[in-house]
């Protein structure tokens, strides 16, 4: 009986869930990116308006009665834009636009350009926090006037122009509020009806980017 309740007394210790100690683990530090590879379009804006939204929400930074601060606003941690895109669609840009514009009123948005930040990629990076905005050495920036294609009756072909011209001189008004250029630099550039490529040094100079990285 007594070996008997020797190995029951056994068994009950060996199905006792054992601790083991880990060492501590070093805190993981979340990544605040997001980023834009590929043409601009319903889909791609869709997951970067998503995106900004989440990780403006979830960058917030507890408040601290203690502190005394003149700034009442909620204050929320930044997160990075990458960029590297061809363009694409002008009504998707302005989603993407207009939802950064909002964001950036109190999270810091920085973006960066590489490799290539072309047509509607281009107010994209200037929509960046002032000051925040980087672009790479050897990325190739490109500014063109918006392109369409239409056939149709007359009428219909007129109110397209009327739509085209619309989104034309949106896209010129955004460009002449988030850089440096003025809105006789941009008529210059777009009059000459070619694509205008421009390096990292130049997009610095024109305040689409702030410095070359």
């Amino acid at each position: 009986m007594k070996k008997l309740a020797d190995k029951k007394e056994e068994q009950e210790e060996l199905a006792q869930p054992s601790i083991i100690m880990m060492p501590s683990e070093e805190p993981k530090i979340a990544m605040r990116t997001i980023g834009l590879v590929g043409d601009v379009d319903e889909e791609k804006a869709g997951e970067l308006i998503y995106g900004m939204l989440t990780l403006k929400e979830y960058g917030k930074i507890p408040h601290d009665p203690d502190v005394k601060t003149k700034n009442k606003k909620q204050l929320y941690e930044p997160f990075e834009f990458y960029l590297s895109t061809h363009g694409g669609s002008a009504p998707d840009m302005f989603a993407i636009y207009d939802v950064m514009r909002q964001v950036r009123k109190d999270c810091e948005i920085h973006t960066i350009g590489l490799g290539k930040v072309m047509s509607a990629g281009v107010l994209l990076l200037a929509a960046g926090t002032k000051g925040k905005r980087k672009i790479g050495k050897h990325c190739r920036v490109m500014i063109h006037s918006v392109l369409a294609g239409n056939e149709g009756p007359l009428h219909n072909l007129e109110n397209e122009m009327n739509e085209i011209r619309w989104t034309q001189e949106r896209y010129i008004k955004a460009l002449i509020e988030e850089t440096k250029m003025s809105q006789a630099t941009i008529n210059k550039l777009l009059q000459k009806h070619v694509n205008i490529y421009l390096s990292a040094e130049e997009a610095v100079k024109y305040g689409i980017a702030d410095e070359v990285i």
